[in-house]
């Protein structure tokens, strides 16, 4: 009996004397990397975010109750933010990014501000409001892409008659990360105004420049990307069949001055899927969040279906393979946004199938 303790011994020293050398680096806040180094490095990317869905039809009366309970005023920017499941509490839908549905009633200001995080804005449901950023107000129509770049001024505002929603997707994670958060309040609740609704996009998306715009910017000049101007694009590429079998007919939307992302940080994209479509897998280290402009589909992630409708929103985790299908009588468009120009700078972005 005595040996057979004699030989556990050695082992059971070892744990013990290692538990106590790292006790005692731990004071001098030193940690062993070769504890913890298969977690830090993995052979794959490993996220605590899940799949999920927001029906828009179950989101739209819990806002419009919002609409009843707080005021614009009161709530600086009346919100309700998509919380991805996996990681409840953090105000974020993915690792680098943040998404909300926005609301604003007839006759209320969403006073002017400015911030580090920058914005975009889907316009869901309603028109008559409007979003004015540096200078320009610009109304907001069903499938509008709307911009609000690093530190602009802006506001919203609605003259109208009728409840106006959209999504706002922010990269206010990615900013935290860094812990380099900024923000101001104007006195005034109102920007002012200087050039009309589509300004911007009359002067840079025209196939021109102005005479004098730099020849190089990290964010798109182009404040409302409109869809009534986006879609007729999308049907000439189904037209001419250039459709990827995983995304559809697919456009990016682009900085005209140079090619690139409309935000260093964020980059979207507007698809259709013809009647009929079914993607192929595909899978992609930016975690992607989906909103539905028009049509009905599914898309199945992770061998998991979500069945999707016009105002839906739904989020793809990094690395989990998707593939979208069609389901209804008609074409299906797609919206989409994630940080893939992040890590297309760093260098660490990947796809595959």
């Amino acid at each position: 009996m005595a040996t057979a303790t004699a030989h556990a011994d050695p082992k059971h020293n070892i744990q013990n004397a290692r538990q106590a050398y790292y006790d005692k680096i731990s004071e001098f806040h030193l940690a062993p990397l070769w504890e913890v180094l298969k977690g830090l490095v993995t052979p794959e990317p490993k996220t605590q975010m899940v799949p999920a869905l927001w029906k828009f039809p179950q989101v739209e009366k819990l806002m419009l109750e919002a609409g009843e309970v707080i005021t614009a005023e009161e709530a600086e920017r009346r919100v309700l933010v998509l919380e991805n499941p996996g990681d409840p509490g953090k105000s974020r839908i993915t690792n680098s990014l943040f998404a909300g549905i926005q609301l604003i009633m007839p006759g209320e200001i969403a006073d002017a501000h400015q911030h580090v995080a920058s914005a975009i804005r889907f316009v869901l449901k309603g028109k008559g409001a409007y979003t004015a950023v540096e200078g320009e107000k610009s109304m907001m129509e069903h499938g509008d892409f709307i911009i609000t770049a690093n530190w602009a001024p802006h506001d919203h505002g609605n003259p109208g008659k009728e409840p106006v929603m959209w999504l706002d997707v922010l990269d206010m994670p990615t900013v935290n990360h860094f812990q380099a958060s900024f923000a101001h309040h104007f006195d005034d609740k109102m920007q002012n105004v200087n050039h009309e609704d589509g300004d911007s996009f009359e002067r840079y998306a025209m196939g021109v420049l102005p005479d004098g715009a730099p020849a190089s910017s990290m964010r798109t000049p182009v404040i409302n990307y409109p869809y009534s101007k986006m879609k007729p694009i999308l049907e000439r590429l189904k037209k001419t069949g250039d459709v990827d079998k995983r995304h559809g007919a697919r456009v990016r939307y682009a900085n005209p001055i140079n090619g690139g992302p409309v935000i260093p940080t964020m980059g979207a994209n507007l698809s259709l899927l013809p009647k009929g479509f079914k993607g192929e897998p595909y899978r992609s280290t930016d975690g992607t969040v989906f909103c539905v402009a028009e049509g009905t589909g599914t898309t199945i992630i992770d061998d998991k279906p979500f069945e999707w409708g016009v105002n839906d929103v739904f989020v793809v985790p990094p690395w989990k393979r998707y593939q979208h299908n069609v389901t209804g009588n008609a074409d299906a468009v797609l919206f989409s946004i994630s940080d893939r120009p992040a890590q297309e700078a760093l260098g660490i972005w990947r796809e595959g199938a």
